[in-house]
């Protein structure tokens, strides 16, 4: 396989399990140096050891963040300045969390604890990662934002992860034309249903209901997300930033 990121030191958020897990890996098998951060120092510690280091230089690390927490996140990156001697020139913000309940019976705490880590967590990882690039005057850096296609769609029982999302989305696209005059791109991933500890519990009758509207009639893996975003911080997408690719199957097509 063609090391399409050597050399290139990423950072990724939720980096403990599912997507966020997948996409360490998959950034890692690409020639990245990974650090894996997390809310959880032993899940970040987890995935690390997953992570493959063939090339000289190759280095990971496991960092403890909580991305709702702006000192939290600036922390982590002033941490991971000083062991790499460098910021992260890609940043993968897989971090997210769910708090389901119908609109009638929700209360103000599920939706301030989702949006607090889906979208202002994200908010802040970008807005740390960004100044730091500039202020390195890095040559390029690419921002990859999980977003979903119930942001776009929204779903029952989720309004306040519906809304965290489609600001993630709308999150993503200014800051794609705020960044780009400094060479760093900023695109938005939309999963559909994937195979996750988040979505492990979804009763098997709900599951085949959610299956059937899937085009391909199959759940996607958290490693095809994690393709997407490999090809979202390579040069293979050096023209692309503002967009939202979904993967997805085809759902709602």
């Amino acid at each position: 396989m063609a090391m399409k990121l050597a050399g290139r030191l990423a950072l990724v958020t939720g980096g403990g399990s599912g997507i966020g897990r997948a996409v360490c890996v998959r950034l890692a098998r690409d020639g990245a140096s990974v650090a894996v951060a997390d809310l959880s120092a032993d899940a970040a510690a987890a995935t690390v050891g997953l992570l493959p280091a063939e090339l000289p230089g190759q280095r990971h690390a496991a960092l403890a963040v909580d991305v709702g927490d702006k000192a939290s996140v600036q922390a982590m990156l002033a941490r991971l300045q000083e062991q790499a001697g460098e910021p992260p020139s890609v940043s993968v913000s897989a971090a997210g969390i769910i708090r389901d309940q119908m609109l009638l019976r929700m209360d103000e705490e599920a939706f301030d604890q989702v949006i607090r880590v889906n979208l202002k967590g994200t908010f802040l990882v970008t807005q740390a990662v960004a100044q730091s690039l500039v202020s390195a005057r890095a040559a390029s850096g690419s921002i990859i934002n999980i977003g979903s296609i119930v942001g776009k769609v929204g779903n029952m029982g989720q309004c306040n992860y519906s809304a965290s999302k489609a600001g993630v989305e709308g999150l993503t696209k200014s800051t794609a034309k705020e960044l780009a005059r400094f060479g760093i791109r900023c695109n938005a991933v939309l999963p559909g249903f994937i195979e996750t500890p988040m979505t492990a519990g979804i009763p098997p009758k709900v599951m085949e209901k959610l299956i059937a509207a899937v085009p391909m009639r199959r759940m996607g893996t958290p490693e095809e997300v994690a393709d997407v975003c490999a090809f979202l911080a390579s040069d293979d997408s050096r023209y692309i930033t503002g967009v939202s690719l979904e993967v997805t199957g085809g759902l709602f097509l």
